[in-house]
C-alpha cells in the first residue's frame, strides 16, 4: 500500500517522523513524504525509506497557518502541493502529522478510496491557547480557540485512525470520538539500536545541569534560572548548560545578565544529536522544566528518553505524563513546576548527596532498554496500520 505522509516541518529535523517512515517502509508500505523547506524547492529524492518531496513555503503562508481556519492561503498551498504529488504517486493512506493539515487528509478521504490517519504530536488547541503569539490582539483575531476546538473534534471523528504520543493524550482524544478503539499510542521513544551511548563521566566540581530542546516560555527555563539565582545567594555551586534555539533566549539572557549568572549558565545553540549526547554524559543531571498546561500535561518529549538512555538522572516539573513515567521508573526527581524555591532546595540536596543521582540514572537506562524504546512503539505503529488495512474506508 502507498502512504503519503504530510509534514509541516523539515523532515531532516523530525526524528519521530523519520522513525515512523522507516518502520512503515520495513513493514512493506511504500512511503512518500511531503515536507516543507524555508530555503528553496528541492527535486524529489528517493531515500532509503521513502520518496521525499521538499517544497519551499513562502514566509507569509507559513505564518498564516495559525489563521488557517479563517484564511485560505495555507490550505491552498498544501492542496496544490498534494495534488501534484498524487498525480504521479496515488496514495491509499494519507498520514497527517499534527492537527493543522487534517483538513487536507479529510478532503483526500472524501475524494477517493483513501484512508485518513491523524498523528497528533500535540494538543494543538491547548498549544495555541498558551502560545505567546496568539495572546496578542492580532493573534486573537487570527486564531479562534472555539474554532480550533471544534476543528479538532471534527477531524478526530472523521479520521480512520488517530495516533497520540502518550496515554494521557490518548484519553483526552478518545473523549472526542464515538470510536475510541481507533486511538493508538505511539510514543516518542528512541531507537536504542541507532543512538550513541557515552559512558558517564566523573562528578563535576559544581553540580551541572543539562537542558536540550526548544527555548520558549512554556518550556520553563526561567524557573531554572530563578532557582540558580537562589542557589548563588546560598553559595551552592550549580551550573546549567543549554542546547537549543528559540525566540525566548533573548529574554532569558537579559535575566541572566541582570542576576549576574553568566558564569553559571551557558547557551550552546543547536547541536547535532551525537554532540548533544556527548555533552549530556558530562552533566550530573538533566532537566525538563516544562510549565504545566493542558498540552504539557499530556505530552512526551523525545528528550526524556534520550536522558534516560544515557543513564542521566532526570529532574522534571510535575507535568502529569512526565511525573507518571519518572516516578514509575524511578528515573529521577519531581518538583512543582512554578516553584523556583522548591527546585533550588532539590538541587541543593542533590549537590550534597550525588549518590542519589547515580542510582536514578541507572534505573532510567534500564527502563528504556526494557520498555520505553522504539522497538516497542514501532510494533504499536505497525499493528495499528495492519488493523487499518483490514478495514473498509
Amino acid at each position: 500500500m502507498n502512504v503519503l505522509m504530510l509534514l509541516e516541518n523539515d523532515y531532516e529535523k523530525d526524528l519521530r517522523v523519520k522513525r515512523e517512515v522507516r518502520a512503515l517502509h520495513e513493514a512493506g508500505f511504500r512511503v512518500t513524504v511531503a515536507a516543507i523547506s524555508r530555503e528553496r524547492d528541492f527535486p524529489p529524492e528517493q531515500r532509503d525509506n521513502c520518496l521525499l518531496y521538499k517544497r519551499k513555503i513562502p514566509v507569509f503562508i507559513y505564518k498564516s497557518s495559525v489563521a488557517a481556519l479563517k484564511l485560505p492561503f495555507y490550505f491552498n498551498f498544501w492542496r496544490k502541493y498534494v495534488r501534484e504529488i498524487v498525480r504521479d504517486y496515488p496514495a491509499d493512506i494519507i498520514h497527517v502529522n499534527d492537527l493543522p493539515l487534517a483538513r487536507i487528509g479529510l478532503e483526500m478521504k472524501k475524494a477517493g478510496n483513501v484512508k485518513f490517519v491523524l498523528d497528533l504530536h500535540e494538543n494543538w488547541p491547548g498549544l495555541l491557547r498558551n502560545a505567546q503569539h496568539t495572546r496578542t490582539l492580532a493573534g486573537r483575531l487570527a486564531s479562534s480557540d472555539k474554532q480550533w476546538v471544534r476543528y479538532e473534534k471534527d477531524m478526530v471523528q472523521e479520521a480512520d485512525m488517530v495516533i497520540t504520543v502518550v496515554e494521557e493524550a490518548g484519553d483526552r482524544v478518545a473523549a472526542l470520538t464515538d470510536r475510541p478503539e481507533k486511538i493508538y499510542i505511539v510514543s516518542n521513544t528512541i531507537d536504542t539500536e541507532n543512538i550513541s551511548f557515552y559512558e558517564r563521566q566523573g562528578k563535576n566540581r559544581e553540580f551541572t545541569l543539562f537542558y536540550g530542546g526548544a527555548i520558549n516560555k512554556h518550556r520553563g527555563l526561567q524557573i531554572v534560572i530563578q532557582a540558580i539565582k537562589i542557589l548563588k545567594d546560598r553559595n551552592v555551586p550549580v551550573s546549567l548548560q543549554i542546547i537549543g534555539t528559540g525566540s525566548y533566549r533573548k529574554v532569558l539572557e537579559k535575566e541572566i545578565e541582570k542576576n549576574d549568572l553568566s558564569s553559571r549558565i551557558e547557551f550552546h545553540g543547536y547541536k547535532p544529536l551525537t554532540a548533544m549526547l556527548e555533552m549530556l554524559s558530562h552533566a550530573d543531571a538533566a532537566i525538563i522544566p516544562h510549565l504545566r498546561n493542558e498540552n504539557n500535561d499530556a505530552s512526551m518529549p523525545n528528550k526524556l528518553f534520550q536522558y534516560m538512555f544515557s543513564a542521566t538522572p532526570v529532574i522534571s516539573s510535575d507535568c502529569i505524563s512526565l511525573k507518571r513515567i519518572i516516578l514509575e521508573t524511578g528515573a529521577g526527581f519531581i518538583y512543582r513546576n512554578d516553584s523556583p524555591s522548591e527546585l533550588a532546595s532539590l538541587l541543593e540536596q542533590l549537590s550534597h548527596n550525588r549518590d542519589m543521582t547515580g542510582e536514578r540514572g541507572k534505573k532510567g537506562r534500564e527502563a528504556v532498554l526494557a520498555r520505553y524504546n522504539w522497538n516497542h512503539d514501532r510494533k504499536q505503529l505497525i499493528d495499528a496500520y495492519k488493523n487499518l488495512s483490514k478495514t473498509d474506508t
